[in-house]
């Protein structure tokens, strides 16, 4: 399976498309969104294209390829125009043996890690995207698609295979990683 993994959307639907373009052309299976989907938050200025609606959606439309987790400026009632739980403060998947974590940033973060066994550990909520190999296993932040920080690009990740890589949102890969 390859999945691509977005966070911190934060209402931007012009940054969601841009995604959902790689991902339609990269024929991925599973949209993996860690959290911060429709609401800008209260630190961030208004977003480009700010359409929560428009986001619902369009992400409603692939409702049954989406895995979604709760930011921390996700709430129950962003959850009401949704057709996919984004409640969850993480979710573990397994591809191929091999386990990825994957939660928002809030609670579970690099310095804040649950116990417990897999291969990767990915997060977004900070804005700033890596990839490394640490301590046996991967950890990956996908940035944000609409709020980078650092002076960074938008971003997001593809896990595939074993490879967890990050792209700029124009789909040039940055970097990736095996395990």
């Amino acid at each position: 399976m390859k999945y691509l993994i977005i966070s911190d959307i934060h209402g931007s639907l012009p940054a969601l498309e841009k995604a959902l373009k790689f991902y339609d052309e990269q024929h991925c299976d599973m949209l993996c969104v860690l959290g911060d989907i429709l609401n800008y938050g209260p630190r961030n200025r208004l977003p480009e294209g700010l359409d929560p609606k428009g986001i619902a959606a369009r992400l409603n439309a692939m409702a049954d390829s989406v895995i979604a987790i709760r930011g921390n400026c996700d709430a129950e009632v962003d959850q009401m125009l949704l057709d996919f739980p984004i409640l969850s403060d993480y979710t573990l998947v397994v591809d191929e043996g091999k386990r990825l974590f994957l939660t928002h940033g809030h609670v579970y973060n690099e310095e804040k890690q649950p116990r417990g066994k897999f291969d990767c550990f990915v997060y977004g909520h900070t804005h700033l995207w890596k990839v490394e190999h640490h301590e046996g296993r991967i950890i990956c932040n996908t940035g944000s698609i609409t709020f980078p920080k650092g002076g960074n690009e938008p971003t997001f990740a593809v896990y595939e295979s074993g490879k967890m890589s990050v792209y700029n949102l124009d789909g040039m890969l940055l970097k990736e990683c095996r395990l």
